[in-house]
């Protein structure tokens, strides 16, 4: 005795499976056929680093990863937050096992408890943007431009 499903259920599902692959095999056949989906084109295949856009109240800083959550930043002992986001030069999230010892030029926020909370690794592209305030001090005396990413005297 069946209580919990009838015989004819697993048949339904059967169909209406067959009925989704159907419908996803002439889409995909519509679009050029699977050839075209699964083979990255050369953009996709390539990371390339490029300008990364931050929030203004980033600061730019040197930092050495060390037993987390402990960091040297600029020199002088912090601690990274709970939920401290990394992001090395491509964008991707990193670990700060993975950075041990290792030195970086970094723009990184604080969290309200004085956390180190947003920490992105700077690529060639934004090592090059020199103007970035290093305190809130020179950030307070400096103008941002938003869509350019650039600080400038105002």
């Amino acid at each position: 005795m069946y209580r919990c499903a009838s015989p004819a259920l697993p048949r339904r599902r059967s169909m209406m499976a067959t009925a989704a692959s159907t419908a996803l095999f002439s889409l995909v056949a519509a679009f050029g056929g699977l050839a075209a989906i699964a083979t990255p084109t050369p953009a996709q295949a390539q990371i390339a680093p490029g300008h990364r856009f931050f929030p203004q109240r980033a600061l730019r800083g040197e930092i050495v990863f060390g037993v987390t959550p402990d960091v040297q930043l600029n020199g002088k002992p912090a601690r990274l937050a709970p939920g401290a986001r990394i992001r090395n030069a491509v964008d991707q999230v990193a670990t700060p096992g993975s950075l041990y010892q290792q030195k970086a030029v970094v723009l990184y926020t604080w969290d309200m408890n004085g956390l180190l909370m947003d920490i992105w690794v700077l690529n060639d592209v934004e090592l090059a943007n020199k103007t970035w305030p290093t305190t809130p001090d020179q950030a307070s005396k400096l103008v941002f431009d938003q869509a350019s990413q650039v600080w400038r005297k105002p």
